[in-house]
């Protein structure tokens, strides 16, 4: 599946603006693609194809002399062990449950549409990174299988990587680009 600019577009502001995103895509230099993740936090790279995001906190104050904000700065390897990698069905879910705060699927009932069409618009934004990519959350909900998260449980939880209380995330690795999904929010 193709995707053009205008649907992922699309399909990123619907699914994420009501949420606190941070949804942008930079380029792939390092072998290591936590290096590439840690200049997508900075704000240093752009989208290789031009195409827009959503950065909520792009003009918060705290962004003067801290340009991660809200992600606090790590080394790599701080970064790399609090991510896990996951599969595409789990990272089409995770997805969803971005959309708002608590990470939970739940978040699916304030949107108008079907939770097929909600699906779609999650497929259309992983189709741009292709099929060979792998998927890394630092959402912790173990399913029964390795690699998988199991959104019907109750319990979960995450490795912070921000300044706030929660915050949850999808990273996409391709060849080429490095796809960052992240939703924050204080309770």
């Amino acid at each position: 599946m193709s995707v053009d600019q205008a649907s992922w577009e699309a399909a990123v502001r619907h699914l994420f603006e009501d949420a606190y995103p941070y949804d942008a895509t930079g380029p792939r230099r390092h072998e290591d693609w936590v290096l590439d993740v840690i200049a997508l936090m900075a704000r240093s790279v752009p989208d290789p194809r031009g195409w827009d995001g959503l950065d909520d906190a792009a003009q918060a104050p705290e962004r003067e002399g801290f340009p991660t904000y809200p992600f606090v700065v790590h080394p790599p390897e701080y970064i790399a062990t609090r991510l896990k990698e996951i599969d595409r069905d789990s990272a089409e879910n995770l997805l969803l449950a971005l959309t708002d705060d608590r990470c939970t699927l739940s978040n699916l009932r304030r949107f108008t549409e079907s939770e097929e069409e909600l699906r779609a618009m999650a497929r259309t934004i992983l189709a741009r990174y292709g099929e060979a990519v792998t998927f890394h959350t630092n959402v912790n909900r173990p399913g029964r299988v390795p690699g998988t998260l199991d959104f019907s449980t109750p319990d979960w939880g995450y490795s912070p990587l921000s300044v706030y209380t929660e915050d949850c995330g999808l990273i996409v690795v391709s060849d080429i680009e490095v796809g960052m999904f992240w939703n924050f929010s204080d309770h």
